[in-house]
């Protein structure tokens, strides 16, 4: 399922518009302005009961290895977002 289709989705299961439900979609889960976005660059975890948790995790400074030449790197620190899905989720897909 890609965008469009999530859009149709929403658009035929809540009764709007698909003008409507593209706005919602967007406003949550824009990279650049959208809800989960913006909690997470706030610091902030979004848990949805039953569905998932979305978080940042810190990943540490570690060694690396260049797969081209075979030289060591050093990769730096850096935070990453994250999804753990919740029961709910899980027990639907199994």
């Amino acid at each position: 399922m890609n965008k469009s289709d999530l859009v149709d989705a929403l658009a035929s299961a809540a009764g709007m518009t698909k003008a409507d439900a593209s706005r919602a979609v967007d406003a949550m889960f824009s990279p650049s302005d959208g809800i989960i976005a913006g909690a997470l660059s706030g610091g902030h975890r979004v848990q949805i009961t039953g569905f998932g948790t979305f978080e940042v995790k810190h990943r540490k400074a570690r060694m690396g290895r260049n797969p081209r030449t075979g030289q060591s790197i050093q990769i730096s620190a850096s935070n990453s977002p994250a999804f753990k899905a919740g029961k709910g989720l899980k027990d639907a897909v199994n």
